[in-house]
């Protein structure tokens, strides 16, 4: 579990929206993504997150959905795949070293997650990066195609 520790100063990152009625505030909501962001390969816990915003867990939690859309769960396992598809396409770093890069505990889970968020697993998934990519000379991982009919 990490302690989270808001900067003193506001967040970087102004908008220009209107908040939703019973949402986080639009620096509340920017604060505690670029928490999330910063501590993305680190145990998260909710509880956390709403103390860095001075709200109760259940006010947090309710906010953040109605901000977001989903849950603080969901838009934190959100940005582990989306950072995990980043270092699947743009490195050599096996799966193991991806799921615990971004926060997931084991390879097994991060595996699950990511085949019900992507309909495909994360093998799969480099394989078909690599055949979009430009052919060039490297030591990346091996991926073997199976063709119709053979066995």
């Amino acid at each position: 579990m990490v302690q989270i520790q808001p900067n003193a100063t506001a967040p970087s990152v102004t908008e220009t929206r209107t908040p939703a009625p019973g949402g986080l505030s639009p620096w509340r909501e920017n604060l505690v993504k670029q928490l999330i962001l910063e501590h993305l390969s680190e145990t998260l816990e909710i509880s956390e997150l709403a103390r860095a915003c001075s709200l109760s867990r259940s006010h947090f939690s309710r906010a953040f959905k109605c901000s977001t859309g989903l849950s603080p769960q969901d838009w934190i396992r959100q940005q582990r795949i989306q950072r995990a598809k980043q270092l699947i396409r743009d490195t050599d770093l096996s799966l193991t070293q991806i799921s615990l890069e971004c926060g997931f505990c084991d390879q097994a889970y991060f595996c699950h997650i990511f085949t019900r968020s992507e309909g495909t697993n994360p093998f799969a998934w480099r394989c078909q990066q690599l055949a979009a990519k430009p052919v060039r000379h490297t030591t990346r991982h091996l991926c073997y195609v199976e063709r119709p009919g053979a066995r």
